[in-house]
Parts: C-alpha cells; structure tokens; sequence
C-alpha cells in the first residue's frame, strides 16, 4: 500500500512540475509575443482599456487617450498631428506602434518594470491603471518655425541644444496625420494605411533620422577636423588650385562648385577652400589624410553607430575599404558616405560645444500618474570630438563662410552665424541633395541647426545648399533667437 501511494505521490509531484514549468515559460518567456499576436483580441482590448499616458511638449499635450463609447474604453489622439507625428509616431489598432509610441510603450502603457508597484497598488485600492506622461524636450516655438520655413519642401530640419543635446525641433515633411491610423475601425485603418504607402511622397518616413542622404560638402567639416586635429595641417596650409582634378586611377574628373578654380592663384589654403566650399582642394587634402584618418574622425562624430534618441536612428556610413579615388570623393562627402540629418546636427553641435560631443535625446522625464519621477533625463557626454582649440577655428572659419562664402544667404543681421552648405550629387540624371548645417550665436552657441532638403527641393538640379536651405535655417533661427 505504501508502494502505492509513493507512485501516486510521485505521479502527482512530476504533475505539479510540469504545471509549473508550462505556468512560468507562458507567463515568462511567451507573454510578450503571446500579447503582440494579432490574434490575441483580449489583450488588444485590454491594451485600450488603459489611459495611456500622455506625451507632453511644454506640459501640452501631444498625443493623449480620451474616453471612447465603445469596446476599447479609449482612443488615441493626437493634436497638431502631422507637426508631431515623426516623435509620436502611432499606436494602430491592428499593428505595430511606431515612434515615441513604441520606444516608450512600457511606459506610456504602464507596464514597465519600474512601473509594477504602482500597477499593483492600482489593482489593489480598485483605481483604473493609468499609464506614465512622457514629457519631450521639444520646443513649440522651434518646430513651429522649422515646419513653417520648411513649407511645401520634402526634407527636414533638425534643431538641438549644443551644451545638453537635447533636441529642440525634429520636422519632417512630407508629414501625415496619425489620427488617420487610431480610428476604432480596423478596415478604415487598414485603408489609410495602405493609402498612406502608396503616397509616393512617403510621409510614414521620418526623414530627419531614417533616410541616408550623401552629405555633400557639409561633410567637409568632418575631413576639416580630421586634419587640424592630425597636426600637420593649419587653416593657412595651401594646396594646388587647379580648375580641375583627375582622380587618381581613374578618368573621372573633379570640379568645383561652379567651375574654374578655388579664388585665384596657383595654391588655395583651407581656410578659403571651406569658406568657398570647393571640391578639388578637398579631393587633395584627403587624399594626404587617407581614408582611416577621415573614417576615425567620422566615428568620433557618431557615424557607423547606433544611438537611439530613444526614436531608432538609421545608421550613418563612412565605408571601411576605399581606394583612392574614393577616398579623395569622401573628402566632400560624395561616393558612398551617407548620413541623417540629425548626423550632421550633431556635427555642427559639436564643434559648437567646444569639441565636446553630447548624447543627442528626445525626452526630458517621465512622470508616474501620481507626478513622482520614474526617469528624470540629464546631459550626458557621448564624446570628445576634438580638442577646444579645433573647435574654435573651425567655429570662425564657419563665421567666415557664413560672412563673405557659400553659406551667405544663412547671415542674420547682428548675430554671428557659423556655418556650411552642401549640394550633394545623386545617382546621374537624379537631382541634388542639399543641406545647410550650423550654429548660433557663433561667440556662445545655443542653438545647432541642420537643414536637409531632399529631390533638389523639386527644382530639378538648379537648386543648391545656400538658395534653399540656408535661409531656411535663418528663418529657424531668428525664430528662436527672438523667442
């Protein structure tokens, strides 16, 4: 009998294992793809009977849940929608959120890890769960006026505090309007969806941190760094000035912007080559540097990293291998050198911060609903760039470029402006991409800003840096500097 009853003990032991062990890899390791199947319309429903937090600019609401007649409890709204929507992004009702929406999901929605005690406390004292607000470091005044002075333009403009990294504008146009994809109606979602796919100006892409776009000669900057801080190259150093210039190893032929030669006389130094922005000069000094050295210092500025904002940021490229003709074609960001438009902000943030790097970051805390600080966001250095000797020649002979160069139509009366353009070619018969990138005021830097103007601005390949997107960074900047 004692034989028997140890079997049936044994049996049911083994019984209560196996319950365990199924209980704690669902509840464990599957609840998190459990709750995202699309199948799984109790958790859909669950997710929307939660006030989801809001996301806060200014202590405004940009994107808040309001109550719904209908099974979901709440809807999700966002005001001044195509403004805000590359930070918000969206959280659909039958896919995946995007934006700050889905970085910042366990928070928004209440379930992150350092929101449990409050989540039991909730469910304990009967109160409806709330999700933590998040409250962005945008600043109203600055996206305003970049989404104005960008007007009917495709591109973005990129404004960020040198000293902090925080970022103070982050548009991008073409937009959209998420509330177009919130709506409690999965077939009229599904439809604006695809409507919005098929829209050739692809508004879903946030195209200051997704799209990659050759630099063109704003990516001087990074080569000009490379060689002060090498040691063997000063503003003053000359190089040939020839009107043009055979690549080596190959039949292609460099020219300068315009044509003819960089200013007159035999040699040019570096200090007129990036007040004028000219390509032949460039093309030489890299060739000197080299591709590692140029590589290094672009790496130091944030290319071929990661670093979420906490939006997923795409991956700027500076190529590992490149003979020499490409080498000399990357000193002015040509051949395959690609980057965001918040890649060069924070070039020009940089060197505005005396050398010194600075995390970029979106958010400024979060708040419990019961307005305790669950992360409270502070400057952090990301790295040092250069030496603050670089940073403040490379400070004036922006000023200069600004003043009397290539960057002219970017100058405010009674403010300094640092700056540089960049008209960068694209595929043969494909119009240019132009930028301009900068800071002010010049002598204390508290704003860098970058401007990307995608397709030539819809002017076929007669548009350049300084015509369109140097004035739309004055624009910008007076707007803020006038606050």
């Amino acid at each position: 009998m004692n034989r028997e009853l140890k079997r049936v003990s044994i049996v049911v032991l083994l019984m209560f294992v196996a319950l365990l062990v199924s209980t704690t890899i669902v509840q464990v390791f599957q609840a998190d793809s459990l709750s995202a199947d699309a199948r799984n319309t109790r958790t859909l429903y669950d997710s929307y009977s939660v006030e989801r937090g809001p996301i806060l600019v200014a202590g405004e609401p940009i994107a808040q849940s309001m109550p719904a007649d209908d099974e979901y409890k709440f809807q999700r709204t966002y005001s001044n929608g195509p403004l805000y929507a590359p930070i918000t992004g969206f959280i659909p009702l039958n896919g995946t959120p995007t934006g700050l929406e889905h970085s910042l999901n366990g928070e928004l929605s209440g379930t992150s890890d350092a929101q449990f005690f409050d989540k039991m406390n909730a469910l304990i004292t009967g109160q409806n769960p709330k999700g933590a607000s998040v409250e962005v470091t945008i600043d109203p005044v600055a996206q305003q006026a970049a989404w104005d002075a960008l007007g009917d333009l495709t591109g973005s403009v990129v404004v960020s505090e040198p000293a902090t990294g925080r970022i103070l504008a982050l548009v991008s146009k073409p937009s959209y309007d998420p509330n177009l994809l919130t709506v409690h109606d999965n077939q009229q979602v599904t439809d604006n969806y695809q409507s919005l796919l098929n829209d050739d100006g692809n508004p879903l892409l946030s195209r200051a941190t997704k799209t990659l776009n050759p630099p063109g000669s704003v990516f001087k900057l990074v080569v000009m760094t490379a060689a002060l801080e090498s040691g063997k190259f000063t503003p003053e150093s000359t190089f040939p000035n020839p009107p043009t210039y055979q690549l080596p190893g190959s039949s292609a032929i460099v020219i300068n912007s315009g044509g003819g030669t960089c200013g007159g006389g035999d040699t040019v130094t570096l200090a007129t080559a990036l007040r004028l922005s000219c390509n032949i000069p460039l093309a030489e000094l890299g060739l000197q540097l080299g591709n590692k050295a140029i590589r290094d210092t672009a790496e130091k500025f944030g290319f071929n990293s990661d670093y979420p904002i906490p939006l997923d940021v795409s991956q700027s490229v500076y190529p590992t291998v490149l003979d020499d003709a490409q080498t000399a074609l990357s000193a002015f960001g040509q051949t395959d050198v690609r980057a965001t438009a918040l890649q060069m902000a924070m070039v020009s943030a940089a060197i505005a911060n005396g050398g010194q790097l600075m995390t970029p970051n979106l958010v400024d805390k979060v708040t419990a609903p019961d307005l305790s600080p669950i992360q409270v966001f502070e400057p952090e250095a990301m790295k040092r760039v250069m030496s603050a000797e670089t940073a403040a020649t490379l400070n004036q002979m922006m000023v200069n470029g600004v003043q009397d160069g290539a960057a002219s139509n970017a100058r405010i009366d009674g403010v300094k402006v640092a700056g540089k353009t960049g008209t960068a070619e694209n595929a043969e018969d494909e119009p240019y991409t132009l930028w301009f990138t900068g800071f002010a005021p010049a002598e204390d830097p508290k704003y860098a800003i970058t401007v990307l103007v995608e397709n030539g601005g819809g002017l076929g390949q007669t548009g350049y840096g300084n015509l369109l997107a140097a004035p739309i960074a004055k624009e910008v900047l007076e707007a803020v500097l006038n606050k």
